[in-house]
């Protein structure tokens, strides 16, 4: 049980920012342990150490408690990638930071990936929207960078900011399967060599003919 669910349990009273961020780390283990459909609100609420009306209270129900949760991992995916782009001026040097950060949000909390990319609620149109923000508010980021500093017009500069992040999240999910040969560093390297240079500059045939 968390600190927070055991303050409750003591009648100490949370503020309503801390107690939401304690409930939806309680059904993040909830969800992550047993997938939505069989997760159940008495038991986030027991797991959160609060009474179901008090977890009704910010939830109305458990698909609203989903989709928050997975609104707040799109926001924490988001946020690495904008700190990534903006914590160097060198074109180089953003892109080994930004597939990095893909890579660290995948190698972080499993259950929060799996949501965002994996996500078997996808029918659900809320569910969807979230998804879709994922991929949507990192190209639009990425793209307004290209834009301002590589002086292409917007449309190719979308292009390329959609094949980085289709790149970086499918290469860090395949990594994360198959890490144990290979280090993180070295996985974000060879990804965004590839991104940076393209497979003709980056990996030149090692057997031409003379």
């Amino acid at each position: 049980m968390t600190e927070m669910a055991r303050l409750q349990q003591r009648g100490v009273r949370l503020p309503r920012t801390e107690r939401r961020a304690q409930l939806l780390a309680a059904a993040q283990r909830v969800f992550a342990a047993n997938g939505y459909h069989a997760a159940a609100m008495d038991e986030i609420a027991e797991e959160a150490g609060v009474s179901k009306p008090v977890l009704y209270q910010h939830f109305p129900g458990k698909l609203d408690l989903y989709i928050a949760l997975l609104e707040s991992h799109v926001d924490e995916l988001v946020r690495r990638v904008k700190e990534a782009l903006e914590s160097t001026t060198d074109n180089k040097q953003r892109v080994p930071a930004t597939v990095g950060a893909f890579f660290d949000f995948v190698n972080g909390d499993a259950g929060a990936f799996r949501m965002v990319f994996e996500s078997d609620l996808r029918g659900e149109p809320a569910v969807q929207e979230a998804v879709d923000r994922a991929t949507s508010a990192s190209v639009d980021a990425i793209t307004d960078t290209i834009t301002a500093d590589a002086g292409l017009d917007e449309d190719k500069a979308r292009l390329l900011a959609v094949g980085l992040v289709g790149l970086s999240q499918v290469s860090a999910r395949f990594w994360l399967a198959h890490h144990q040969s290979m280090s993180r560093e070295e996985a974000v390297a060879l990804t965004a060599n590839l991104a940076w240079r393209g497979i003709g500059g980056g990996f030149p045939l090692q057997h031409q003919e003379s």
